[in-house]
């Protein structure tokens, strides 16, 4: 699986970044990666499978709605599927992207115990089912709702949709959602054109690290 990609990436007209790849997909990326995803997801689900239920009676019993929440995402290859979150939000919420939401309006649809899931990071505990499926991984891009289709166009025209996508990527340890839609993709990219080992460790554990500092939190 090899492929080639020369691109400019611009933030209002100013470089963020310019990637020339010519390079396979690794084996690491394709099956160890793979093999990793599976162990840990069915670990996980094994030992939170208790505080998961204790969060879903949470939200059944402080909001009107379902437990989940599931929405069509882009992946790998730019495939649809549907990702799996606890609700933080009003079954009212309008379908927007986060840049869309200002601050008074998100806070007005969060649910009682919302704001600490999100804060918390537990609401993307469901998508261990995601990942157990061979839709997401642990560390990759984030997943974009069609809500954010420049950034799942972009995302395909540099080849940073050749890796699953993930709970948490080199994106959201770099700013989460406070850098640019193209600042992103340069972060996305790069992941995907150097999938490995080293990196995604790296990734996990400057993620705990934004979770306890609770940065750039204001996603769906």
């Amino acid at each position: 699986m090899e492929y080639q990609r020369v691109e400019t990436i611009k933030n209002e007209g100013h470089l963020v970044h310019t990637e020339v790849s010519t390079r396979h997909v690794s084996r690491y990326s394709l099956f160890t990666k793979r093999i990793f995803d599976i162990l840990f997801a069915v670990i996980g689900l094994l030992v939170l499978l208790l505080p998961m239920l204790v969060i879903g009676l949470l939200i059944k019993t402080t909001s009107r709605g379902p437990v989940l929440f599931k929405q069509t995402r882009y992946g790998l290859n730019s495939q649809p599927f549907t990702l799996l979150k606890f609700r933080s939000m009003r079954v009212n919420a309008p379908q927007k992207s986060n840049k869309e939401f200002g601050t008074k309006s998100m806070a007005y649809y969060i649910t009682p115990i919302g704001n600490f899931l999100r804060k918390s990071s537990l609401d993307e505990l469901p998508q261990l089912f995601n990942i157990f499926k061979g839709e997401m991984s642990f560390i990759g891009p984030r997943p974009m709702a069609m809500t954010d289709a420049d950034v799942i166009k972009m995302r395909k025209s540099v080849g940073a949709d050749k890796v699953r996508p993930g709970i948490t990527g080199l994106a959201q340890v770099h700013g989460r959602n406070s850098i640019s839609d193209e600042e992103k993709v340069s972060y996305d990219v790069l992941y995907a054109s150097d999938c490995c080992l080293k990196r995604d460790l790296s990734i996990f554990l400057r993620s705990i690290v934004v979770v306890l500092k609770r940065e750039g939190i204001s996603r769906r």
